[in-house]
């Protein structure tokens, strides 16, 4: 399979102290989010599967991983840029991080996708745009000058996978990331109580609209249409939530097996990247299969409430495949400090989802690149304390063994 790109993501400028004061803007861009979103959207981006043990112990698992900090290491330099992938498919990155895809992003600012997009590039990082987005994947494109990150899932009609991966290679996506961990949407009872499914869904989304004005003027009215732009030759020019929740249940496919992904791997000429592995035994057979990389993901505590987090199998999964593809981390990263953690903990880097969608609907693209920097701070600080000149050197003494 010819490997046809070398992508370059551009450093910013990270002179001086100016983002010190940005610490914690997870944090604060969930709390601005929240006043700000209609509940259904809120919530159906917050919430998780179950009773959320899992969604929970993500984070808090996360936050037990500790760090060893060395004193007087001499550093003369600090650099948090590292390289995806290997040969033909190599990519540069400002910092270990991508921004994950995430389902009706254009919900939670005008055009969200978009803005996204832009604010990834302006800090050297990929933006990896999700099937089920508001802005159709040549949208993103047009608005950004050139393709992002593309993800995929295994659905029942093949015909239209097919036209989608010709369509993600035309417009110039040469990285898909094809999610594997939905065979069916996790029980999810957050989205029924706050409105996005359940009883009277549709009225009830209208009044809660109704009651966040600054919302339904800059996403509502200006940020129409709200249809799925990658799924409108399915669903119809004039599709909507509705079209959506009910599409997700009917087109996801429990009955695949890793026989199936034979059929992207000879599809897809670009870098195939596996998303929802949890088990080293998965990760090995992703790498049988020719991946060239696999985000150990548990959706996010979105899929099977009771999973295990995702930072506490990494180890064991990066073991499995070490030196053979790129691994990747997501659920539960909320600063740069976490970033650190699952880089010594083996990832080459990680996907956040909340806190990107939380920063858009505080206060769009700007918002948004303030906090990626300010994550890309608190990593170099973190780098910094730990006696470690680049992401190479996190990687292998990061961690503290006590």
């Amino acid at each position: 399979m010819p490997r046809e790109h070398r992508a370059h993501y551009p450093a910013h400028d990270h002179q001086g102290p100016a983002w010190l004061a940005e610490l914690g803007l997870s944090a604060a861009y969930r709390a601005t989010a929240r006043r700000r979103l209609p509940p259904f959207l809120f919530h159906y981006l917050d919430g998780g599967a179950g009773d959320e043990h899992t969604l929970a112990a993500n984070s808090a698992d996360m936050a037990s991983v500790t760090l060893a900090q060395r004193v007087l290491a001499g550093l003369a330099e600090v650099t948090t840029t590292t390289t995806l992938f290997a040969g033909a498919d190599a990519q540069t990155l400002a910092m270990p991080l991508v921004l994950a895809p995430v389902g009706l992003g254009g919900m939670y600012a005008r055009r969200g996708e978009i803005q996204a997009a832009r604010a990834a590039h302006a800090c050297g990082v990929p933006f990896c745009q999700s099937t089920v987005s508001l802005c159709s994947l040549e949208e993103v494109v047009a608005g950004l000058g050139m393709p992002p990150w593309f993800q995929l899932y295994m659905i029942r009609d093949r015909a239209f996978m097919a036209d989608l991966l010709d369509r993600a290679w035309t417009a110039g996506c040469r990285t898909l990331v094809f999610t594997v961990d939905m065979p069916a949407p996790g029980v999810r009872h957050r989205d029924a109580r706050a409105g996005m499914s359940g009883p009277a869904a549709p009225l009830r989304r209208i009044l809660q609209a109704v009651a966040h004005p600054r919302w339904a003027m800059d996403v509502g009215l200006l940020g129409r249409p709200h249809r799925l732009g990658n799924l409108a030759a399915v669903l119809g020019q004039s599709s909507g939530m509705n079209d959506y929740m009910g599409w997700l249940a009917a087109n996801f496919d429990s009955s695949i097996g890793w026989a199936d992904l034979d059929w992207i791997r000879d599809r897809w000429r670009g870098t195939l990247v596996i998303k929802g592995i949890l088990h080293p035994d998965d990760a090995r057979a992703a790498r049988q299969l020719g991946a060239d990389g696999i985000v150990v993901s548990n959706h996010g505590g979105r899929q099977l409430d009771g999973a295990p987090s995702t930072i506490s199998v990494l180890p064991a999964i990066a073991d499995a495949v070490s030196g053979c593809m790129t691994v990747l981390l997501d659920s539960g990263v909320r600063s740069g400090t976490d970033v650190a953690r699952a880089v010594a903990s083996g990832a080459d880097a990680v996907m956040i989802g909340r806190p990107w969608v939380y920063a858009l609907a505080a206060g769009g693209e700007r918002a948004l690149v303030r906090l990626i920097k300010a994550f890309e701070h608190e990593l170099r600080v973190t780098m910094t304390l730990a006696g470690t000149a680049d992401i190479a050197a996190l990687r292998a003494g990061g961690l503290h063994h006590g």
